[in-house]
């Protein structure tokens, strides 16, 4: 497994990561004895960056992982959680807040089994008021860091302007990371745009949902998705030509997805241990960059269309 320097953290990230986000179910329903392996054979097998969120699940993913990383030394795992987004019976939260951001760290950890946390990141900022992020949420969050609670201090959303915009709005230090998903895909590649950016700031880019929430899997986006019909079935045109040429899309678009070396990690998120090794030797052979080609050209008029987070 290759490690990358996460920007000036000192924190060294494989360049695939273990996101675990569908420990909550977020996808489909999980075994969770079978999910607990999934973690442990992440870390076995190098991937000891994990991200997750309590709003994943509504608190269930965290609860889930916390069984997995109570089995194993602390020092064994990187660990990055989320404050700002939450959810109860079904019914999604927000709340940006200092105070709340605080507690919900000490809440993480107790779920978590842990005593300190590596990244706590502000989670989708484009549901908060940005000056609240700046002026609020992120000194509570470097209030923590001072105490060596929480390690290092990042931010994420969809919409890469939010994020320079935040950046260009704090003092130099204050974000140390980005978390950015479905924009270094085989269909959206906008975050290259923004990679210089913060590389010139020695920010660490952390890139999520290589397979773009379900579009480039032979299975297809699940019926939630919030992308247009013209994407969802472009992307299903270029899953079947993917498949007849016996190559499958979810392995083309892994190998895309860590191809960028400004990019020090990408995540993606299994509660399926045999996932988890798949993923990982697909990294490990060479990408068909003219079978990417082909893609793209199917991919048409559809590539970089977005949509709005939900």
């Amino acid at each position: 497994m290759k490690y990358n320097d996460l920007g000036k953290t000192g924190l060294k990230v494989p360049v695939l990561s273990f996101g675990a986000s569908s420990l909550g179910g977020v996808f489909h329903s999980i075994k969770e004895q079978e999910a607990l392996k999934a973690v442990f054979t992440a870390v076995e097998n190098g991937l000891n960056f994990i991200d997750v969120s309590p709003y994943y699940g509504h608190y269930k993913a965290e609860t889930v992982l916390g069984k997995a990383l109570e089995k194993l030394p602390r020092e064994s795992f990187i660990l990055s959680t989320k404050v700002g987004r939450y959810g109860k019976d079904g019914v999604n939260t927000w709340d940006y807040s200092g105070r709340r951001a605080q507690e919900s760290v000490q809440e993480s950890m107790e779920r978590l089994h842990v005593d300190h946390i590596d990244l706590i990141n502000v989670h989708d900022i484009e549901f908060a008021d940005l000056h609240q992020v700046v002026g609020e949420t992120l000194p509570a969050l470097v209030e923590l860091r001072d105490k060596g609670i929480v390690g290092h201090v990042g931010i994420t959303d969809l919409q890469l302007e939010n994020l320079k915009w935040v950046i260009e709005n704090t003092e130099p230090g204050v974000v140390e990371t980005v978390l950015n998903f479905c924009h270094y895909t085989l269909n959206d590649d906008k975050l290259a745009d923004f990679l210089g950016f913060f590389k010139d700031r020695g920010i660490g880019v952390i890139n999520a949902s290589p397979f773009s929430m379900g579009l480039l899997t032979m299975r297809g986006a699940p019926d939630w998705h919030p992308a247009p019909a013209a994407l969802k079935e472009a992307c299903r045109k270029a899953a079947e030509f993917c498949s007849r040429q016996g190559y499958p899309i979810e392995k083309l678009a892994l190998q895309f997805a860590v191809s960028n070396p400004d990019i020090q990690t990408t995540l993606f998120s299994s509660a399926n241990p045999d996932s988890v090794l798949k993923n990982i030797r697909y990294i490990e052979e060479p990408i068909d960059w003219d079978l990417v080609a082909k893609v793209r050209e199917i991919i048409g008029d559809q590539q970089r269309v977005s949509w709005a987070n939900t």
